[in-house]
């Protein structure tokens, strides 16, 4: 079965009888989040070590490893600080925060706006915090 788009679940979630019999009939669709392989993949994809990621994330290698073996879930901001350390680009980033299950970054919403313009100009972790400081908003870390 071809996969059905957002806009085409969300019509037939509308139109559906059951919440049941949809659910069962997109069962393919939905997306799952296995974040511990998704960054695994991350890390042998931009060739970075683990040690490297925390340094550059601004997170204990304990707290790293705990997310790596599945026994801690990160928060948005944990997530962003990871998305930051792996230097991601804007669409990389958006991708990772939604297959981990959070919500994406916005442009219209100030603190978001600031990290999406560390993250596009390749900004790290610090220099990001930096700028949400000396805007008056909550530092990543």
């Amino acid at each position: 079965m071809a996969e059905r788009s957002t806009d085409e679940m969300k019509t037939q979630l509308a139109q559906a009888n059951g919440l049941k019999q949809f659910l069962e009939e997109n069962m393919d669709s939905f997306a799952e989040s296995d974040f511990p392989n998704l960054l695994k993949d991350k890390l042998a994809e931009k060739k970075i070590s683990k040690a490297q990621l925390a340094k550059a994330s601004g997170m204990s290698d304990v707290y790293l490893y705990q997310l790596l073996s599945g026994r801690r879930s990160p928060s948005r901001n944990r997530l962003i600080c990871i998305c930051i350390g792996l230097s991601l680009t804007v669409d990389e980033t958006q991708d990772l925060l939604f297959r981990a299950g959070t919500g994406p970054l916005y442009a219209k919403n100030k603190w978001d706006a600031i990290i999406l313009y560390g993250i596009s100009h390749r900004l790290d972790l610090f220099a990001i915090n930096d700028l949400l400081f000396e805007e008056n908003e909550n530092t990543l870390i």
